[in-house]
């Protein structure tokens, strides 16, 4: 197992249980001891932990873990969705898109849209908008010339690259959208969509209130669950694209809600 592949497989048993000991870590994982604890301490170092005698546990009282220690989970589920929102996108529009794994799927997806190519070349026009705060999903769409991109000022969280803060709340209170897609980390039908983090869930809110349509992409794991932030109620969700996984229950809940489910 490589060293990304146990970092990975680390960070998610702390986040599941709260906390991971040495031995039971080595047992887990197949190595020695001695290289857990090389890793915890290499993990605790990037502050994505804090080590204890033994072990170690989360970092913080909201965990969460970075955005690149995330982009393997449910991979194919999230590729799936990213496809889906991709489809309720039409050319021309301006589209709001916010952080995390699943919305980079959903950028990538737009990205290799046939019919959004155009006429890119001398003299030609983008075919679509994209306003981000995400500095990953700008990175990755500033090579399109199909795409126009704007990007919102703000304070980046190394977590998510997310900008966020008023700087980022400034660009967003000036500009309309058609649609906006946000990312979450938990969603039911009594609370709402919320993440982890407070000033991200300020952005993804003002992106909801800019914009005349509102698609929440969450894959399954996320239906249920709670999280610190809360960013909107299901009143102002239009679409909920999310996996197979997602049970009749759920579904009939949303749908009720006036949500319209899509699950692929």
């Amino acid at each position: 197992m490589s060293r990304d592949a146990r970092w990975d497989a680390l960070l998610e048993l702390v986040g599941k249980h709260g906390r991971v000991e040495v031995e039971d870590a080595a047992a887990t994982l197949e190595v020695s001891a001695a290289t857990i604890r090389r890793d915890l301490d290499q993990l605790a170092e990037q502050q994505l932990l804090t080590r204890t005698r033994g072990g170690a546990v989360a970092h913080g009282v909201s965990y969460e873990l970075a955005l690149r220690y995330k982009t393997g989970r449910n991979a194919p589920e999230k590729q799936a969705i990213g496809r889906a929102v991709s489809g309720l996108v039409a050319a021309g529009e301006v589209v709001g898109l916010t952080g995390g794994t699943t919305i980079t799927e959903v950028a990538r997806s737009l990205a290799v849209r046939s019919d959004l190519v155009g006429d890119t070349g001398p003299g030609g026009q983008p075919t679509l908008t994209v306003v981000t705060n995400a500095l990953n999903i700008a990175n990755e769409l500033v090579i399109r010339p199909q795409i126009k991109i704007v990007v919102t000022g703000g304070v980046a969280r190394p977590q998510s690259y997310e900008l966020t803060g008023p700087l980022a709340s400034g660009v967003l209170g000036e500009i309309t959208l058609d649609v906006a897609v946000l990312g979450v980390n938990a969603i039911d039908t009594e609370r709402g969509a919320y993440v982890h983090h407070e000033g991200e869930a300020s952005i993804n809110r003002l992106l909801a209130q800019q914009a005349q349509r509102v698609v929440v992409a969450a894959d399954s794991s996320k239906i249920g669950k709670r999280a610190f932030a809360r960013v909107c109620d299901l009143g102002q969700v239009d679409f909920l694209v999310t996996d197979t996984g997602i049970t009749r229950d759920a579904k009939a809940r949303f749908t009720e809600a006036g949500v319209t489910v899509i699950a692929v």
